[in-house]
Protein backbone atom coordinates (compact mmCIF):
# COMPACT_ATOMS: atom_id res chain seq x y z
CA UNK A 1 0.00 0.00 0.00
CA UNK A 2 1.37 3.20 -1.12
CA UNK A 3 0.58 6.64 0.09
CA UNK A 4 0.32 8.60 -3.31
CA UNK A 5 0.18 7.01 -6.60
CA UNK A 6 0.78 9.67 -9.14
CA UNK A 7 -0.15 8.44 -12.85
CA UNK A 8 2.06 10.47 -15.35
CA UNK A 9 5.75 11.64 -14.73
CA UNK A 10 5.76 14.88 -16.56
CA UNK A 11 6.13 18.22 -14.79
CA UNK A 12 3.01 17.85 -12.40
CA UNK A 13 3.73 14.51 -11.98
CA UNK A 14 7.81 13.84 -11.24
CA UNK A 15 7.87 17.51 -9.44
CA UNK A 16 4.70 16.15 -7.01
CA UNK A 17 6.43 13.15 -5.97
CA UNK A 18 9.67 14.25 -4.85
CA UNK A 19 8.09 17.02 -2.62
CA UNK A 20 5.18 14.23 -1.88
CA UNK A 21 8.77 12.16 -1.02
CA UNK A 22 10.08 15.07 1.26
CA UNK A 23 7.05 14.77 3.25
CA UNK A 24 7.84 11.43 3.88
CA UNK A 25 4.95 9.73 1.96
CA UNK A 26 5.53 6.60 0.34
CA UNK A 27 5.61 7.16 -3.38
CA UNK A 28 4.99 5.25 -6.70
CA UNK A 29 4.85 7.25 -10.20
CA UNK A 30 3.71 5.05 -12.71
CA UNK A 31 4.78 6.73 -16.27
CA UNK A 32 4.14 4.63 -19.81
CA UNK A 33 6.85 6.79 -21.70
CA UNK A 34 10.24 8.70 -20.76
CA UNK A 35 9.99 10.46 -17.60
CA UNK A 36 9.76 14.43 -17.96
CA UNK A 37 6.23 14.19 -19.75
CA UNK A 38 5.93 15.90 -23.20
CA UNK A 39 7.61 19.45 -22.08
CA UNK A 40 10.97 18.05 -21.27
CA UNK A 41 10.75 15.42 -24.69
CA UNK A 42 8.61 16.77 -26.72
CA UNK A 43 7.84 20.03 -26.11
CA UNK A 44 9.50 23.48 -23.74
CA UNK A 45 12.82 21.65 -23.51
CA UNK A 46 14.19 20.64 -27.32
CA UNK A 47 11.87 23.44 -28.99
CA UNK A 48 13.88 25.90 -26.96
CA UNK A 49 17.49 23.97 -28.08
CA UNK A 50 16.08 24.61 -31.44
CA UNK A 51 14.80 28.09 -31.11
CA UNK A 52 18.27 28.91 -29.31
CA UNK A 53 20.20 27.89 -32.23
CA UNK A 54 18.23 29.64 -34.36
CA UNK A 55 18.57 33.25 -32.44
CA UNK A 56 22.40 32.41 -32.14
CA UNK A 57 22.16 31.85 -36.60
CA UNK A 58 20.19 35.15 -36.47
CA UNK A 59 22.81 37.39 -34.28
CA UNK A 60 25.62 35.90 -36.82
CA UNK A 61 23.39 36.95 -40.15
CA UNK A 62 23.43 40.15 -38.75
CA UNK A 63 26.58 40.80 -36.63
CA UNK A 64 27.72 43.36 -38.62
CA UNK A 65 25.34 45.77 -36.85
CA UNK A 66 27.00 45.47 -33.63
CA UNK A 67 30.34 46.06 -35.19
CA UNK A 68 31.89 42.36 -36.04
CA UNK A 69 32.24 40.85 -39.58
CA UNK A 70 32.91 37.38 -40.41
CA UNK A 71 31.97 35.26 -43.22
CA UNK A 72 30.20 32.09 -43.79
CA UNK A 73 27.56 31.73 -41.00
CA UNK A 74 26.04 28.35 -41.68
CA UNK A 75 23.27 26.32 -39.99
CA UNK A 76 23.33 22.56 -39.46
CA UNK A 77 20.13 21.33 -39.03
CA UNK A 78 21.20 17.34 -38.47
CA UNK A 79 23.71 19.03 -35.78
CA UNK A 80 21.01 21.18 -34.06
CA UNK A 81 18.78 18.14 -33.81
CA UNK A 82 22.10 16.11 -32.18
CA UNK A 83 22.19 18.60 -29.74
CA UNK A 84 18.57 18.77 -28.86
CA UNK A 85 19.11 15.11 -28.26
CA UNK A 86 21.80 15.16 -26.46
CA UNK A 87 19.80 18.21 -24.00
CA UNK A 88 16.33 15.76 -23.54
CA UNK A 89 18.67 12.48 -22.87
CA UNK A 90 20.80 14.74 -19.74
CA UNK A 91 17.72 16.33 -18.50
CA UNK A 92 15.26 13.18 -18.60
CA UNK A 93 18.83 11.37 -16.59
CA UNK A 94 18.76 14.28 -14.25
CA UNK A 95 15.29 13.66 -13.38
CA UNK A 96 15.44 10.15 -12.76
CA UNK A 97 18.02 10.68 -10.03
CA UNK A 98 16.18 12.96 -8.52
CA UNK A 99 13.25 10.68 -7.89
CA UNK A 100 16.00 7.99 -7.33
CA UNK A 101 17.52 9.94 -4.65
CA UNK A 102 14.57 10.89 -2.93
CA UNK A 103 13.16 7.35 -2.66
CA UNK A 104 10.98 7.19 -5.23
CA UNK A 105 9.71 4.28 -7.05
CA UNK A 106 9.17 4.63 -11.10
CA UNK A 107 6.95 1.85 -13.15
CA UNK A 108 7.72 2.69 -16.69
CA UNK A 109 3.98 1.18 -17.91
CA UNK A 110 0.25 2.30 -18.84
CA UNK A 111 -1.92 2.62 -16.20
CA UNK A 112 -5.74 2.18 -15.59
CA UNK A 113 -7.75 2.98 -12.75
CA UNK A 114 -9.73 0.00 -10.90
CA UNK A 115 -11.37 0.97 -8.53
CA UNK A 116 -11.78 2.33 -5.08
CA UNK A 117 -10.76 0.09 -2.30
CA UNK A 118 -11.56 0.53 1.65
CA UNK A 119 -8.15 2.41 1.86
CA UNK A 120 -7.89 4.00 -0.98
CA UNK A 121 -8.07 3.47 -4.79
CA UNK A 122 -6.34 0.37 -6.96
CA UNK A 123 -4.58 0.93 -10.26
CA UNK A 124 -3.58 -1.20 -12.72
CA UNK A 125 0.10 -1.44 -15.17
CA UNK A 126 1.55 -3.62 -16.61
CA UNK A 127 -0.18 -6.98 -15.35
CA UNK A 128 0.02 -5.77 -11.76
CA UNK A 129 -2.05 -4.03 -9.57
CA UNK A 130 -1.42 -1.52 -6.48
CA UNK A 131 -2.93 0.66 -3.62
CA UNK A 132 -2.44 3.79 -2.53
CA UNK A 133 -4.76 6.29 0.00
CA UNK A 134 -4.34 9.11 -2.62
CA UNK A 135 -4.23 9.34 -6.07
CA UNK A 136 -2.82 12.14 -8.33
CA UNK A 137 -3.73 12.10 -11.99
CA UNK A 138 -0.52 13.67 -14.26
CA UNK A 139 -1.71 12.18 -17.88
CA UNK A 140 -1.21 15.08 -19.68
CA UNK A 141 -2.51 16.10 -22.62
CA UNK A 142 -2.21 15.22 -26.53
CA UNK A 143 -2.39 17.45 -29.38
CA UNK A 144 -5.60 18.09 -30.86
CA UNK A 145 -6.78 16.76 -34.38
CA UNK A 146 -9.59 17.64 -36.23
CA UNK A 147 -11.36 15.51 -38.64
CA UNK A 148 -9.82 17.38 -41.55
CA UNK A 149 -10.43 15.42 -44.34
CA UNK A 150 -7.34 13.48 -45.20
CA UNK A 151 -5.22 14.43 -42.30
CA UNK A 152 -5.01 11.10 -41.22
CA UNK A 153 -3.58 9.79 -44.35
CA UNK A 154 -1.45 12.67 -44.12
CA UNK A 155 0.02 11.90 -40.55
CA UNK A 156 0.70 8.56 -41.82
CA UNK A 157 2.87 9.41 -45.21
CA UNK A 158 4.54 11.49 -42.99
CA UNK A 159 3.55 14.79 -44.98
CA UNK A 160 1.55 16.69 -41.69
CA UNK A 161 3.53 16.65 -38.50
CA UNK A 162 2.39 17.10 -34.90
CA UNK A 163 5.06 18.61 -32.62
CA UNK A 164 6.23 15.45 -31.79
CA UNK A 165 7.54 14.38 -35.35
CA UNK A 166 9.09 17.91 -36.53
CA UNK A 167 11.33 17.91 -33.76
CA UNK A 168 13.11 15.04 -34.95
CA UNK A 169 12.91 15.64 -38.46
CA UNK A 170 16.21 14.92 -40.10
CA UNK A 171 15.73 17.79 -43.23
CA UNK A 172 15.37 21.07 -43.62
CA UNK A 173 11.76 21.45 -45.27
CA UNK A 174 11.64 24.08 -48.26
CA UNK A 175 8.23 25.48 -47.19
CA UNK A 176 6.10 24.63 -44.36
CA UNK A 177 2.90 25.46 -43.73
CA UNK A 178 1.99 25.60 -39.75
CA UNK A 179 -1.80 25.39 -39.35
CA UNK A 180 -2.42 27.47 -36.10
CA UNK A 181 -0.75 30.52 -35.00
CA UNK A 182 -0.81 29.77 -31.30
CA UNK A 183 2.41 29.45 -29.07
CA UNK A 184 3.83 25.88 -30.44
CA UNK A 185 2.95 27.08 -34.33
CA UNK A 186 4.68 30.50 -33.45
CA UNK A 187 7.96 29.19 -32.13
CA UNK A 188 8.36 26.43 -34.94
CA UNK A 189 7.38 29.29 -37.58
CA UNK A 190 10.34 31.42 -35.44
CA UNK A 191 12.70 28.51 -35.95
CA UNK A 192 12.20 27.52 -39.82
CA UNK A 193 11.96 31.14 -41.13
CA UNK A 194 15.03 31.71 -39.32
CA UNK A 195 17.15 28.66 -40.73
CA UNK A 196 15.89 29.63 -43.81
CA UNK A 197 12.28 27.20 -44.59
CA UNK A 198 9.57 29.29 -46.42
CA UNK A 199 6.83 29.50 -43.50
CA UNK A 200 3.03 30.33 -43.72
CA UNK A 201 1.16 30.40 -40.38
CA UNK A 202 -2.38 29.64 -41.27
CA UNK A 203 -4.72 30.69 -38.25
CA UNK A 204 -8.85 30.48 -38.24
CA UNK A 205 -9.23 33.75 -35.64
CA UNK A 206 -7.95 37.19 -36.91
CA UNK A 207 -4.84 37.60 -34.94
CA UNK A 208 -1.90 35.18 -33.58
CA UNK A 209 -0.90 34.20 -30.26
CA UNK A 210 -4.36 33.38 -28.74
CA UNK A 211 -4.93 35.46 -25.52
CA UNK A 212 -1.95 37.69 -25.78
CA UNK A 213 -2.33 41.06 -25.43
CA UNK A 214 -3.50 41.86 -29.39
CA UNK A 215 -1.01 45.33 -29.81
CA UNK A 216 1.78 42.94 -28.96
CA UNK A 217 0.30 40.07 -30.84
CA UNK A 218 0.04 42.44 -34.14
CA UNK A 219 3.44 43.87 -33.25
CA UNK A 220 4.93 40.08 -33.37
CA UNK A 221 2.86 39.53 -36.51
CA UNK A 222 4.21 42.20 -38.15
CA UNK A 223 7.94 41.31 -37.32
CA UNK A 224 7.55 38.21 -38.85
CA UNK A 225 5.78 39.09 -41.82
CA UNK A 226 8.90 41.62 -42.58
CA UNK A 227 11.06 38.67 -42.48
CA UNK A 228 8.78 36.67 -44.86
CA UNK A 229 6.26 34.56 -42.85
CA UNK A 230 3.40 34.85 -44.60
CA UNK A 231 -0.02 34.59 -41.84
CA UNK A 232 -3.32 33.49 -43.34
CA UNK A 233 -5.64 34.74 -40.47
CA UNK A 234 -9.56 34.05 -41.00
CA UNK A 235 -8.91 30.90 -42.34
CA UNK A 236 -10.50 27.78 -41.95
CA UNK A 237 -8.82 24.39 -43.39
CA UNK A 238 -10.65 22.25 -45.03
CA UNK A 239 -8.13 19.45 -46.26
CA UNK A 240 -4.83 18.67 -45.78
CA UNK A 241 -3.45 15.86 -48.66
CA UNK A 242 -2.24 15.57 -52.33
CA UNK A 243 0.66 18.33 -51.08
CA UNK A 244 -1.60 20.80 -49.81
CA UNK A 245 -3.33 22.59 -47.48
CA UNK A 246 -6.82 23.49 -48.82
CA UNK A 247 -8.43 26.27 -46.59
CA UNK A 248 -11.58 28.86 -46.92
CA UNK A 249 -10.89 32.80 -46.49
CA UNK A 250 -13.92 35.34 -46.99
CA UNK A 251 -15.91 32.19 -48.89
CA UNK A 252 -13.44 31.26 -51.45
CA UNK A 253 -11.57 28.09 -51.43
CA UNK A 254 -7.68 28.52 -51.63
CA UNK A 255 -4.75 26.10 -51.17
CA UNK A 256 -1.40 25.96 -50.52
CA UNK A 257 1.72 23.93 -51.65
CA UNK A 258 4.04 22.92 -49.04
CA UNK A 259 6.78 20.39 -48.70
CA UNK A 260 5.69 19.58 -45.33
CA UNK A 261 2.68 20.59 -42.74
CA UNK A 262 2.82 21.12 -39.03
CA UNK A 263 -0.58 20.30 -37.36
CA UNK A 264 -0.49 22.76 -34.17
CA UNK A 265 -3.97 24.32 -33.14
CA UNK A 266 -4.07 23.04 -29.51
CA UNK A 267 -3.98 20.19 -27.05
CA UNK A 268 -6.18 18.54 -25.39
CA UNK A 269 -6.69 17.03 -21.75
CA UNK A 270 -5.59 13.03 -21.78
CA UNK A 271 -8.79 11.62 -19.79
CA UNK A 272 -9.56 9.14 -22.11
CA UNK A 273 -8.68 5.02 -21.38
CA UNK A 274 -6.84 5.74 -17.52
CA UNK A 275 -10.67 4.17 -16.20
CA UNK A 276 -11.70 7.72 -14.41
CA UNK A 277 -14.89 6.07 -15.07
CA UNK A 278 -14.40 3.02 -12.76
CA UNK A 279 -14.06 5.83 -9.61
CA UNK A 280 -16.55 8.63 -10.62
CA UNK A 281 -14.52 11.14 -11.58
CA UNK A 282 -16.01 14.22 -13.18
CA UNK A 283 -14.96 15.46 -16.44
CA UNK A 284 -15.95 18.32 -18.79
CA UNK A 285 -15.23 19.25 -22.09
CA UNK A 286 -12.73 16.44 -21.70
CA UNK A 287 -10.55 17.63 -18.79
CA UNK A 288 -10.80 16.75 -15.34
CA UNK A 289 -12.88 19.11 -13.41
CA UNK A 290 -10.59 20.43 -10.39
CA UNK A 291 -10.44 23.30 -7.55
CA UNK A 292 -7.86 25.94 -6.81
CA UNK A 293 -6.75 23.36 -4.48
CA UNK A 294 -6.48 20.90 -7.04
CA UNK A 295 -9.29 18.52 -5.70
CA UNK A 296 -11.32 16.86 -8.08
CA UNK A 297 -14.71 15.64 -7.53
CA UNK A 298 -14.14 12.14 -5.55
CA UNK A 299 -12.07 12.51 -2.26
CA UNK A 300 -8.98 11.59 -2.25
CA UNK A 301 -8.08 12.40 -6.22
CA UNK A 302 -6.18 15.00 -6.89
CA UNK A 303 -5.33 16.27 -10.61
CA UNK A 304 -2.75 18.30 -11.86
CA UNK A 305 -1.00 20.20 -15.57
CA UNK A 306 -2.91 19.41 -18.61
CA UNK A 307 -4.94 17.11 -17.69
CA UNK A 308 -7.38 19.51 -16.05
CA UNK A 309 -7.93 21.54 -18.80
CA UNK A 310 -7.37 25.16 -17.15
CA UNK A 311 -3.50 26.35 -17.67
CA UNK A 312 -1.61 24.21 -20.39
CA UNK A 313 2.04 25.45 -19.31
CA UNK A 314 4.54 23.23 -17.66
CA UNK A 315 4.73 25.63 -14.77
CA UNK A 316 1.67 25.54 -14.21
CA UNK A 317 1.70 22.21 -14.09
CA UNK A 318 4.39 22.45 -11.27
CA UNK A 319 2.44 24.66 -9.10
CA UNK A 320 -0.69 22.52 -9.22
CA UNK A 321 1.56 19.24 -7.96
CA UNK A 322 3.18 21.05 -5.18
CA UNK A 323 -0.55 22.49 -4.11
CA UNK A 324 -2.18 18.77 -4.23
CA UNK A 325 0.32 17.54 -2.35
CA UNK A 326 0.42 20.25 0.13
CA UNK A 327 -3.54 19.66 0.48
CA UNK A 328 -3.06 16.16 0.94
CA UNK A 329 -1.01 16.30 3.63
CA UNK A 330 -2.69 18.46 5.75
CA UNK A 331 -1.65 21.94 4.62
CA UNK A 332 -3.72 23.95 3.19
CA UNK A 333 -2.70 25.82 -0.12
CA UNK A 334 -4.05 27.05 -3.46
CA UNK A 335 -3.13 28.16 -7.41
CA UNK A 336 -3.84 31.68 -8.18
CA UNK A 337 -5.17 31.14 -11.72
CA UNK A 338 -4.85 34.66 -12.68
CA UNK A 339 -0.81 35.01 -11.80
CA UNK A 340 0.16 32.27 -13.75
CA UNK A 341 2.57 33.96 -16.43
CA UNK A 342 3.62 32.77 -19.90
CA UNK A 343 6.26 33.08 -22.69
CA UNK A 344 6.54 32.87 -26.25
CA UNK A 345 10.10 32.18 -27.40
CA UNK A 346 10.51 33.37 -29.87
CA UNK A 347 12.61 36.14 -31.62
CA UNK A 348 11.89 38.51 -30.04
CA UNK A 349 10.50 37.10 -26.90
CA UNK A 350 6.70 37.94 -25.50
CA UNK A 351 6.05 37.24 -22.23
CA UNK A 352 2.36 37.99 -20.52
CA UNK A 353 1.03 37.68 -17.03
CA UNK A 354 -2.80 39.11 -15.58
CA UNK A 355 -5.47 41.38 -17.30
CA UNK A 356 -5.06 42.36 -21.07
CA UNK A 357 -6.12 45.57 -22.85
CA UNK A 358 -8.84 43.21 -24.20
CA UNK A 359 -10.02 41.66 -20.80
CA UNK A 360 -9.94 44.57 -18.66
CA UNK A 361 -12.81 45.79 -21.13
CA UNK A 362 -14.61 42.56 -21.38
CA UNK A 363 -14.79 42.56 -17.12
CA UNK A 364 -15.73 46.40 -16.79
CA UNK A 365 -12.77 46.66 -14.87
CA UNK A 366 -11.42 49.82 -13.93
CA UNK A 367 -8.07 50.16 -14.87
CA UNK A 368 -5.39 52.04 -16.84
CA UNK A 369 -3.11 51.13 -19.69
CA UNK A 370 0.60 52.17 -19.64
CA UNK A 371 2.73 51.32 -22.83
CA UNK A 372 6.08 52.82 -22.56
CA UNK A 373 8.92 51.86 -24.96
CA UNK A 374 12.24 49.06 -23.77
CA UNK A 375 14.63 52.12 -25.13
CA UNK A 376 14.16 53.38 -22.15
CA UNK A 377 16.48 51.00 -21.01
CA UNK A 378 19.89 51.49 -21.59
CA UNK A 379 20.88 47.29 -22.13
CA UNK A 380 18.37 47.47 -24.45
CA UNK A 381 19.25 49.72 -26.87
CA UNK A 382 23.38 48.12 -26.72
CA UNK A 383 22.21 44.48 -27.45
CA UNK A 384 18.98 44.89 -29.41
CA UNK A 385 19.79 46.84 -32.77
CA UNK A 386 16.83 48.24 -34.63
CA UNK A 387 14.40 46.74 -31.46
CA UNK A 388 11.22 48.48 -31.35
CA UNK A 389 10.38 46.62 -27.95
CA UNK A 390 7.09 47.53 -25.80
CA UNK A 391 6.08 47.06 -22.24
CA UNK A 392 2.76 47.27 -21.18
CA UNK A 393 1.27 48.06 -17.74
CA UNK A 394 -2.27 47.37 -16.59
CA UNK A 395 -3.17 49.21 -12.74
CA UNK A 396 -6.54 49.45 -11.06
CA UNK A 397 -7.37 52.75 -10.91
CA UNK A 398 -8.63 52.93 -7.19
CA UNK A 399 -6.50 50.55 -5.22
CA UNK A 400 -3.36 51.17 -7.73
CA UNK A 401 -2.10 47.72 -7.49
CA UNK A 402 -0.80 45.75 -10.69
CA UNK A 403 -3.10 43.63 -13.04
CA UNK A 404 -1.32 42.30 -15.70
CA UNK A 405 2.03 43.23 -17.38
CA UNK A 406 2.81 42.38 -21.12
CA UNK A 407 6.48 42.95 -22.89
CA UNK A 408 7.57 41.98 -26.37
CA UNK A 409 11.39 42.30 -26.70
CA UNK A 410 14.21 40.00 -25.99
CA UNK A 411 14.96 38.83 -22.21
CA UNK A 412 11.08 39.50 -21.02
CA UNK A 413 10.73 35.68 -20.55
CA UNK A 414 13.33 36.23 -17.80
CA UNK A 415 11.81 39.68 -16.37
CA UNK A 416 7.80 38.02 -16.28
CA UNK A 417 8.27 36.65 -13.00
CA UNK A 418 9.07 39.49 -11.25
CA UNK A 419 5.81 41.19 -12.90
CA UNK A 420 3.99 37.99 -12.53
CA UNK A 421 4.87 38.47 -8.13
CA UNK A 422 3.73 41.91 -8.44
CA UNK A 423 -0.12 40.59 -9.73
CA UNK A 424 -0.03 37.52 -7.13
CA UNK A 425 1.21 39.17 -3.87
CA UNK A 426 -1.35 42.47 -5.89
CA UNK A 427 1.25 45.26 -5.05
CA UNK A 428 0.53 48.74 -5.49
CA UNK A 429 2.49 50.83 -8.33
CA UNK A 430 4.09 52.42 -4.84
CA UNK A 431 5.37 49.00 -3.18
CA UNK A 432 6.67 48.56 -6.85
CA UNK A 433 8.55 52.87 -6.66
CA UNK A 434 10.37 51.46 -4.03
CA UNK A 435 11.99 48.08 -5.05
CA UNK A 436 15.64 48.64 -6.59
CA UNK A 437 15.98 47.17 -9.72
CA UNK A 438 19.67 46.71 -11.21
CA UNK A 439 21.19 48.61 -13.75
CA UNK A 440 21.61 48.22 -16.31
CA UNK A 441 18.90 45.62 -16.92
CA UNK A 442 15.65 45.57 -19.39
CA UNK A 443 13.61 45.06 -16.27
CA UNK A 444 14.51 48.93 -14.89
CA UNK A 445 11.89 49.63 -17.86
CA UNK A 446 8.88 47.98 -15.83
CA UNK A 447 10.60 50.58 -12.74
CA UNK A 448 10.10 53.14 -15.23
CA UNK A 449 6.49 52.56 -16.36
CA UNK A 450 5.68 52.53 -12.55
CA UNK A 451 6.67 56.10 -12.41
CA UNK A 452 5.54 57.26 -15.70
Amino acid sequence: MYDLIIIGGGPAGYNASERAAHKGMKTLVIEERALGGVCLNEGCIPTKTLLYSAKIYDYAKHSADYGVSFDGAAIDHAKVIARKNKVVKTLVSGVTGQLKRAGVEVVHASAVIKGKTEGGFTVEADGKEYSAKNLLICTGSNPALPPIDGLKDSLGSGFALTNREILDMAELPKSLVVVGGGVIGLEMASYFNSVGTKVYVVEMLDHIAGPTDREISEMLRKDYASRGVEFILGARVTAIKDGKVCYELGGKAEALECDKVLVSIGRRARTQGIGLENIGVKVERGAIVTNEYCKTSVPGVWAAGDVNGKSMLAHTAYREGEVAVTNMTGGKDRVNYNAIPSVIYTNPEVASVGETSESIKEKGLDAEVKTVTLKMSGRYIAENEGGNGILKLIVDKKHRNVLGVHIIGNYSGEMIYGAAMMVDLEMRVNDVQKLVFPHPTVSEVIREAMFD
